[in-house]
């Protein structure tokens, strides 16, 4: 038996199946040219990072952004185009985790997110009409944390407010490198490939011992 009490989820990719190719059309749709090359599936970089990082709100992204296309863009067209990271919510995840709740686990989603994107969540996550944090005891949100995985400070700020040590933890993450920063403070991981389902390896890791994936 393993001695993990504290499970923290990423979003993309895990939780929610995604589409790197549907987004990249979506922006493509708006006006973004080369859009490929500003978007990441792990990891924002330039305005898309600095909104996730919480360094920028998101009527500034708006703006940016519209200086990006040669257009002015609305709130609702970034919206669209950030949504279209959603492939699916699988309801066999939102079941695992409240299945894991229901046996004394705390669930925590840690994952690299932004303001459109939870504008989603928050709604009808699972098309039942239950927001995002219905299936979380607590949510820790880069955005909101202002800093992003795979940074220390981050896990950090997770591991207090779950008031949980690393090795009582395990972190479920598509990342490589989000992955990596968790093994090095000391917590079990699992690395799941993008989409991959976790639900069998994340119950042999909580029956028979812990494993880490890096």
């Amino acid at each position: 038996m393993s001695n993990i009490r504290n499970i923290a989820f990423d979003l993309g990719g895990v939780v929610l199946a995604l589409s790197y190719e549907q987004a990249v059309a979506r922006f493509g749709e708006i006006g973004l040219r080369d859009a490929r090359r500003h978007l990441d599936a792990f990891e924002q970089k330039g305005i898309f990072g600095d909104l996730e990082a919480g360094r920028i709100t998101a009527e500034t992204f708006r703006k940016e952004l519209s200086l990006l296309v040669g257009r002015e863009l609305s709130h609702e067209e970034c919206y669209y185009a950030w949504h279209g990271y959603v492939d699916h919510v699988p309801p066999r995840n939102l079941e695992a985790l409240q299945s894991l709740r229901a046996r004394g686990y705390k669930v925590c989603l840690l994952s690299n997110t932004n303001h459109y994107m939870m504008e989603w969540a928050n709604r009808d996550f699972d098309g039942q009409g239950h927001p995002i944090s219905y299936f979380f005891d607590a949510m820790y949100l880069s955005y909101q944390c202002e800093v992003m995985k795979p940074h220390r400070e981050i896990f950090e700020i997770m591991l207090r407010g779950q008031q949980a040590l690393p090795e009582e933890t395990i972190f479920v993450d598509d990342g490589q490198r989000n992955v990596e920063a968790a093994a090095a403070l000391g917590m079990h991981t699992l690395h799941p490939q993008d989409n991959e389902d976790w639900i069998q390896p994340l119950e042999q890791i909580l029956t028979h011992g812990v494993r880490n994936d890096v």
